[in-house]
C-alpha cells in the first residue's frame, strides 16, 4: 500500500524531508523575520493572529471615592488563508537505469531550490507591499532617480521610532527546526544584491568586516548604518522602469529608473506560516520500475513536494520601505 511519501519509507522520507530544508535555508532572508504559525494537520486553511489593542495613557487622576470606568480589553485579529503548493519533475526508467549522474539527487536539490524560491517570492510580495514608505527624491515612485542615502534611512527609521516599533533581538534560526536565536538589538533592511554599492557609499557605513566583537546575522549581511543591518538577496527584485529619467540609474529598458525597495523592519512586523515542521511540507518520490496505475510497466517515477504557505503584514507601522534607484556601474 503506498504512503504518503510515495515508494519510499517514512525513516528514508525523513532524510528527504532534511535535505529539502538544508538546502532551502540558505536561500532565505526575510523568512528570518517573520513570526511564525505553522499550520496544524486537519485545522482551517485559515490562519489567524492576534495581538491586543494598547490602552491609552491616562490624562484624568482618580476622584476620592469615586471608581472610574472600567476600560474594555480589545484584539486586533489580523487574518491569512494559506495556499498550497508544490511542483514535481518525472524521472523514466530508462534515465534511472542507464544515467550516470544521481539524477534522483539532483533532482531532490533542483525542487529544494525551488520550494526555497517559491516561499521567498510570497513573502517579498507581501512586505514590499506595505503602505509606510519614502522615496529616496521626490514624493511618488515615478520621480525616484537616485540612490539611498543616510538621510533616508534615518527618516525610515524615525517613522518607525515614532510608531514604538521594537528593534529586532530574535530572528529565525538557520536550522530544520523551527526556532529563533538571539542577535543585538537593530533594525534590519533587506534590499537586491544591485545596491551593495551604494549602501558601501553611505555616510557611516561600517562593512560586517569591521564589526569586532559584533557578528553577522547571516551570510546575506553586508554591514551597518547606524542602527539599521542591511541584508542583501538577489531574488528581491525592483520594480522595472518604474522612476524617474534614469541618468546614471539602472534602467531595465534605459529610459527610466528601476526602482528598489529596501524594506525596513522591527520586530513582530511580518508574519507568515513558515514553511518548516513536519505538517508544513511533504516530500514525494515514486521510483520508476514499479508497476502502478496507469504505469503497468513502471516506466515513470517522480520526484515532487508540496505543502501550505502564506505570509501576512502584522503591523504596518512597523515597517517602512524606502524606495530608491541604483547607480549604474
Amino acid at each position: 500500500m503506498p504512503t504518503v511519501y510515495g515508494d519510499i519509507t517514512p525513516r528514508t522520507a525523513g532524510h528527504v524531508v532534511r535535505k529539502f530544508l538544508e538546502r532551502v535555508e540558505p536561500t532565505i532572508v526575510l523568512g528570518r523575520v517573520f513570526d511564525g504559525k505553522p499550520l496544524p494537520k486537519g485545522e482551517t486553511k485559515t490562519v489567524k493572529m492576534r495581538r491586543s489593542v494598547p490602552l491609552a495613557a491616562l490624562d484624568t487622576p482618580l476622584t476620592e471615592g469615586v471608581t472610574p470606568s472600567s476600560q474594555g480589553y480589545a484584539v486586533q485579529d489580523v487574518n491569512a488563508t494559506v495556499d498550497q503548493w508544490g511542483g514535481y519533475q518525472e524521472l523514466t526508467d530508462v534515465i534511472a537505469d542507464t544515467h550516470e549522474d544521481p539524477v534522483l539527487s539532483e533532482m531532490t536539490d533542483l525542487l529544494a531550490d525551488q520550494a526555497g524560491a517559491t516561499m521567498e517570492k510570497v513573502r517579498y510580495g507581501i512586505a514590499k507591499a506595505g503602505t509606510q514608505v519614502v522615496y529616496a527624491n521626490g514624493t511618488a515612485r515615478n520621480a525616484v532617480n537616485t540612490p539611498i542615502s543616510r538621510t533616508k534611512v534615518r527618516a525610515a527609521v524615525r517613522l518607525l521610532n515614532r510608531n514604538k516599533a521594537a528593534k529586532i533581538t530574535r530572528i529565525m534560526a538557520s536550522s530544520t527546526e523551527y526556532g529563533t536565536k538571539s542577535v543585538e538589538a537593530a533594525y534590519l533592511c533587506f534590499a537586491h544584491t544591485d545596491a551593495e554599492s551604494d549602501i558601501r557609499d553611505m555616510t557611516g557605513f561600517i562593512s560586517v568586516a569591521d564589526y569586532g566583537s559584533r557578528t553577522a546575522i547571516c551570510p546575506e549581511e553586508i554591514g551597518t548604518v547606524e542602527n539599521v543591518r542591511f541584508i542583501l538577496s538577489p531574488d528581491l527584485a525592483p520594480f522595472p522602469d518604474a522612476g524617474g529619467a534614469k541618468g546614471t540609474m539602472v534602467s531595465t529598458t534605459g529610459t527610466s529608473a528601476d526602482v528598489y525597495p529596501f524594506i525596513i523592519v522591527g520586530q513582530h512586523a511580518l508574519g507568515d506560516v513558515p514553511f518548516k515542521g513536519r505538517n508544513a511540507m511533504t516530500p514525494m518520490v515514486l521510483n520508476p520500475n514499479t508497476p502502478r496505475g496507469g504505469d503497468p510497466l513502471g516506466q515513470r517515477g517522480t520526484v515532487a513536494w508540496k505543502g501550505y504557505y502564506t505570509a501576512v503584514r502584522l503591523n504596518e507601522q512597523w515597517m517602512v520601505r524606502a524606495e530608491a534607484a541604483v547607480t549604474n556601474l
